[in-house]
């Protein structure tokens, strides 16, 4: 029977003492010595100091040196195609082509306006039971996985790992926490973001909306109107 999931991310990977790596590859820039010197000079207080210039200068791509790897399940298929848009990264993602899901429980993500409706709930379940019961049927029958997975929903679970380096992941930050983005992907970012800030503070000190990190809104007249509880903040539009 088809089941949904909940989110779970995982911090599997990331550089080895990221902010340190991070510091040296800043002071490489204007320094004659080598960056393996540099890493052994890079004390707290420097790494404190010289990140934050260049996070506040905006002039970021040293911090594209430090790279994170996250193991992600439950999510759906809908918030995998937006994930994999941001193109400065790494995804190796769960194949339906190879995946037969037939062999276990088909998992879905259901949206909460409909999981706090009993009758959408139920007719939200309903459909999932009747996917699943006709892939069974199309893979029982001899169609292969590749074949059979069109009958598959967006709310189908799947299963990514994905690697960003923290230039890259503080993009992502800033577009997918505004409120503005859809809900899965929401969650999804700032659970990522809760554990970088853990792993590498300095780095990610400033990480989160754009409202909040530059005191801009960049949404126009699709402002969820945040901005205006931020001193400071204004409204903008692009082009």
């Amino acid at each position: 029977m088809a089941k949904k999931v909940k989110l779970k991310v995982r911090l599997i990977a990331q550089t080895q003492d990221s902010e340190a790596t991070v510091t040296a590859a800043i002071r490489q820039c204007y320094s004659s010595a080598g960056a393996d010197q540099l890493v052994k000079k890079a004390d707290q207080k420097n790494q404190e100091r010289l990140i934050g210039l260049v996070m506040a200068s905006g002039h970021t791509s040293t911090i594209e040196h430090a790279s994170f790897t996250f193991a992600i399940e439950g999510i759906s298929r809908a918030c995998s195609h937006q994930l994999v848009r941001h193109r400065i990264a790494s995804f190796s993602q769960q194949s339906q082509r190879y995946v037969d899901l037939s062999k276990g429980e088909i998992t879905y993500i259901i949206p909460p306006k409909i999981s706090y409706s009993k009758e959408r709930r139920k007719e939200f379940h309903l459909a999932m039971e009747k996917v699943e019961t006709v892939y069974r049927s199309l893979i029982k029958s001899g169609v292969s996985p590749e074949d059979a997975r069109f009958i598959l929903p967006n709310a189908c679970e799947t299963k990514i790992v994905v690697t960003m380096n923290a230039r890259a992941l503080a993009n992502f930050f800033r577009l997918r926490t505004c409120l503005r983005a859809q809900w899965e992907i929401r969650a999804l970012a700032g659970e990522m973001m809760r554990l970088v800030k853990e792993a590498a503070p300095l780095l990610f000190a400033n990480a989160g909306p754009s409202c909040q990190t530059e005191k801009i809104c960049w949404e126009g007249e699709l402002t969820c109107g945040l901005w205006k509880k931020i001193p400071g903040a204004e409204l903008r539009t692009r082009g």
